[in-house]
C-alpha cells in the first residue's frame, strides 16, 4: 500500500501502473482538498467565477442561475464524452486517472472529497473508464477523454472490468461504489487538464527506457558477434566528449561485454608494423551502427531522462483553471490546462524511440546479409540455401515498421489548429502527441524482438555460447525459451515475434536507478 501525500514520483507511479500497488491518501492531503472545496464555494458566493456561475469556453459570457449551476456541471460532462476511435487500452486508462486524481489531491481545484474516494477505489479494483483515442486538443487539456473518465464517476457510461466492457451502473452495483454527486465545479474539475496526455506520457517513458536497455544489450551482442575492435566503447574515447548520455550508454556497454572473450584490442591486431600489408583483409573499423552506438543512443539517453522530468513536474502541477488559491484567498483564471510542455516531449520522445528502430533495424540488416558482415549466411539461414528461408520474411517486417516509425514521427506540437469558436485559437495536440508516441514505442518493440531473434539465430550458427558475456548469455537463452533455432524446417515466425515482444515489454525495469541506463 503506498500513500499518496501530494508528490508522486516515477518510482510510485511504476508500482501503481505495473505492479498494481494499492493506494491510500494521507489525512494532511485530505484536509486540503476539503479546504479548498470549503473555500471555492463561499468565495465564489455573490463573484463571477469561471465554471462554477458562468457557461463554458466562448459560452463563459452567459451567466448560470444559482438554480441551474448543478445541472450546468452534468451537461458539461455528458456533452463532452464524444471521442471516437480506437479504446485507450486499460493500463494507459488507470495513468490517466492516477495523474487526475494527484492533480486534485493538491487542493487547487475545489473538488468535494468524495471525489478523491471514488477515483481512489477505482484505481485500486481496475476499473478503468472506456476513453477512446480520438477527441482531445489538448488547449482546455484533455477534455473529451477526461469527460469520459467523468462520465463514469457519476454512475454512468462504461468501464473495463476483470477484462470485460461492462456498463458502469452494473459495476458500481457489484462493488458497492456510489457515483459521485456534483456539489460546485466537479464537471470542470474533472475534465480541465492535461491528465490523459500526461498518464500516457508516463508509461511512455518507461517502456521507452525499456526498449533503451534492450537497444544497448543488442548493440553489445553484435560486436561480440563480429569480434569488433572495442576502442569505440573505451572511456577515454567517450570522455573526450562532454555528453552524459553518450558517457553513459559507452559505459553500460563497457559493463556487459566486461566478460566477453569474443572483442577484441585494437592493439593486440593493428598496433604493430605492418609494412608488408596492401590490403587489410579484416575491417579496420566498424560500420556507424556498430562503431557510433554511444553517440547514436546517448542522445536517446538525455533526451528520455528530460521527457521524464518534465512530465513528472506536470504530474505534480495543478493544471486545471481557475486555480484556487486557499493561503491566499483568492481564485486565479489562466490557461494551466494548456498542454504543450507534454506535447513538446511527446515528439521529443518518439523521434528518439524511432532513431532507436532505425538502429536495429540497420543492425538487422547488416547480420542478414552476408556482404556486409562476411561470417554469417545470407539472412542467417541455419538450414539450406535455396530451400529455407531463416530470418529473410521477418525483414520485411522490420523494414515497413520502422518505415511507419519515421512516418509518424513528424511533429503534433505545431499542428494547432484553432476550434471552439475560436476560443481555444491554438491548442497543444498533445493527446495526439501522446497517443502517436506510444504507437512508436510498441512498433520499435517489434522491431528489436526480430533483431534479439536473429542474435541468438547468428549465435547458434557461430557456435560461441561459450565465448559470449554472461549478459549476451542470458539474453540468448532467455530468449532461446521462446524461439526454437530456425533451420532446415521453415515455419511461421509471427508467434515467436509476438512472444518475445510480449517479453521485452513486460520485462522488468531497475526503476530505482533508471536514470543510469541499467
Amino acid at each position: 500500500m503506498l500513500t499518496l501525500k501530494g508528490r508522486l514520483g516515477i518510482e510510485d507511479f511504476y508500482q501503481i501502473i505495473f505492479k498494481e500497488e494499492s493506494i491510500l491518501i494521507n489525512n494532511n492531503v485530505l484536509s486540503t482538498v476539503e479546504n479548498s472545496f470549503d473555500f471555492l464555494k463561499k468565495f465564489s458566493e455573490n463573484k463571477v467565477i469561471y465554471g462554477v456561475n458562468t457557461g463554458f469556453g466562448p459560452m463563459a459570457q452567459y451567466k448560470i442561475k444559482d438554480s441551474e449551476r448543478i445541472q450546468l456541471q452534468y451537461n458539461l460532462i455528458r456533452s463532452h464524452a464524444s471521442g471516437t476511435g480506437n479504446l485507450i487500452p486499460p493500463t494507459y486508462v488507470k495513468a490517466a486517472m492516477l495523474a487526475r486524481l494527484n492533480t486534485l489531491c493538491l487542493g487547487h481545484s475545489g473538488v468535494h472529497i468524495s471525489v478523491i474516494a471514488l477515483m481512489t477505489s477505482l484505481i485500486n479494483k481496475n476499473i478503468t473508464p472506456i476513453i477512446y483515442e480520438h477527441g482531445g486538443v489538448g488547449a482546455s487539456g484533455d477534455l473529451v477523454q477526461l469527460a469520459h473518465i467523468a462520465l463514469v464517476l457519476i454512475g454512468e457510461g462504461e468501464v473495463m472490468y476483470k477484462g470485460e466492457r461492462r456498463n458502469t451502473p452494473e459495476v458500481f452495483k457489484i462493488e458497492n461504489l456510489t457515483p459521485i454527486s456534483i456539489a460546485l465545479r466537479e464537471g470542470l474539475a474533472l475534465i480541465n487538464g492535461t491528465s490523459v496526455m500526461t498518464g500516457i506520457g508516463l508509461i511512455n517513458t518507461i517502456n521507452a527506457r525499456k526498449l533503451l536497455n534492450w537497444m544497448i544489450c543488442c548493440s553489445a551482442a553484435i560486436n561480440e558477434i563480429v569480434q569488433a575492435y572495442d576502442d569505440h566503447l573505451s572511456h577515454e574515447l567517450n570522455q573526450s566528449k562532454k555528453h552524459l548520455g553518450q558517457r553513459k550508454i559507452a559505459k553500460t556497454m563497457r559493463d556487459h561485454l566486461k566478460d566477453s572473450t569474443l572483442t577484441r584490442k585494437r592493439e593486440h591486431h593493428l598496433y604493430h608494423p605492418n609494412n608488408d600489408v596492401t590490403i587489410f583483409e579484416e575491417k579496420v573499423q566498424e560500420y556507424y551502427s556498430l562503431r557510433c552506438v554511444p553517440q547514436i543512443l546517448g542522445p536517446v539517453l538525455d533526451t528520455l531522462n528530460n521527457v521524464e522530468k518534465i512530465l513528472i513536474e506536470e504530474v505534480n502541477s495543478a493544471n486545471d483553471n481557475p486555480i484556487v488559491d486557499v493561503e491566499n484567498e483568492h481564485v486565479y483564471h489562466g490557461g494551466n490546462f494548456h498542454g504543450d510542455y507534454v506535447s513538446l516531449e511527446m515528439d521529443k520522445l518518439k523521434m528518439v524511440v524511432t532513431k532507436m528502430s532505425m538502429l536495429a533495424e540497420r543492425q538487422l540488416n547488416y547480420l542478414l546479409n552476408p556482404h556486409l558482415n562476411n561470417i554469417l549466411p545470407p539472412f542467417v539461414n541455419l538450414g539450406t540455401l535455396g530451400l529455407n528461408f531463416g530470418m529473410q520474411g521477418v525483414q520485411f517486417t522490420a523494414t515497413s515498421t520502422t518505415a511507419e516509425n519515421q512516418m509518424l514521427s513528424n511533429p503534433m506540437y505545431v499542428h494547432s489548429i484553432p476550434n471552439n469558436n475560436d476560443n481555444q485559437d491554438i491548442v497543444s495536440m498533445g493527446t495526439n502527441a501522446a497517443n502517436i508516441t506510444k504507437k512508436v514505442i510498441e512498433n520499435t518493440f517489434e522491431v528489436i524482438a526480430i533483431e534479439a531473434i536473429t542474435i541468438v539465430q547468428a549465435i547458434e550458427y557461430l557456435k560461441v555460447q561459450d565465448k559470449i558475456s554472461s549478459k549476451t548469455k542470458k539474453m540468448y537463452d532467455d530468449i532461446r525459451k521462446l524461439v526454437p533455432p530456425i533451420s532446415d524446417k521453415d515455419e511461421p515466425m509471427y508467434p515467436y515475434v509476438n512472444s518475445v515482444k510480449n517479453f521485452i515489454l513486460n520485462s522488468e525495469l531497475e526503476i530505482d536507478n533508471h536514470s543510469q541506463v541499467n
